[in-house]
This record gives C-alpha cells, structure tokens and sequence, in this order.
C-alpha cells in the first residue's frame, strides 16, 4: 500500500508544477505537500529530512530571486530606468491577475508578459523617454520576465525530481 501512496503523492507533486502556467505559486505549494508528507511519515535514512526540507526552501526562494531580478536584469540591460523597472513588475503582477479569468487560466502567463512590457514601456513614457527607447526597455522586461519564469519553472521541477527517491518507498 504504501508505493500506492507514493506513486499518488509524486503524481500530485509533479502535476502541482502545471500551476506555474497559470502563475500560481506552484514551487510553494509543492514545498508544503512534501513538508506535510516529511511529518506524516517518520524518516528513515534515505527518506525526507527536514535539512533536505531546507534544501528545497532554498530551490523554491532561489526560483523566486531568479523570476524578479532575471525581468529587473533584462530591462536594465535594455535601458529601463529603476522606475521603469518596478512598472514592469508592478504590470507582470497586475497583468497575471487581470489575465487569469482568460483561456482557461493561461491568460495569466500572457498576462504576466504582457503586463512586464506594457507596465515598463508606460512608466518609461511618462518619465520623458521616446517612444523607441522606451520600447527597447519593455522588451528587455518581456523577455527577462520569460527567462526568470522559465528559471522559476525549471527549479520547481529540480525539487520534484530530487524528491522522488526519498518519497518512493
């Protein structure tokens, strides 16, 4: 019985990863359904460990620098100004929110881009800048937000694959 569990709990955690489509902390959520499975069942030597818990806290905290200073790094790297750049964290958020009732929910991911390139490209307008230049940084947040939720998403499924031996029985 228990590798029935086990195989239902690893599907759970591995499908929990699909919520990163719809920009949902799908990293957390997973972290949570392993630090419950740790408590229910005792550790043996091979199995979850609360230090291997930290480990995944890391992955999951590193997934979240990776996200926002990966947008922050492409937009400055394009020529966003610091305001600029909180406009296009502040439009990734607003953008996954207002996107999320779309498609399914995959309007969220949509979102989350476009609300990067609009949120930066209307501060960078509103601080004076012309309108190529302003442009070229919102595409340096798009394309930064693509890379730091790709990097977020990657990091969630290294915690799943590095759990799956210590939860198979």
């Amino acid at each position: 019985m228990d590798y029935v569990w086990a195989a239902l709990f690893l599907s759970l955690i591995t499908a929990v990863q699909f919520l990163h489509v719809f920009g949902l902390p799908a990293n957390w959520v997973a972290l949570t359904l392993l630090a419950a499975w740790t408590w229910l069942h005792p550790t043996q030597p091979e199995g979850m460990t609360w230090l291997f818990m930290g480990l995944l806290l890391v992955l999951a905290l590193a997934g979240e620098a990776a996200e926002f200073s990966a947008q922050a790094h492409g937009a400055r790297k394009y020529g966003a100004s610091a305001k600029g750049n909180l406009g296009g964290i502040i439009g990734a958020i607003a953008g996954a929110i207002l996107g999320a009732p779309f498609l399914f929910g995959l309007g969220a991911l949509i979102g989350s881009l476009a609300g990067a390139f609009t949120g930066c490209l209307l501060i960078e307008i509103i601080q004076g800048k012309a309108l190529p230049e302003a442009r070229r940084a919102a595409m340096g947040a798009f394309w930064g937000k693509a890379l730091g939720t790709t990097l977020k998403m990657s990091l969630g499924a290294v915690m799943i694959i590095l759990s799956m031996p210590r939860v198979w029985p």
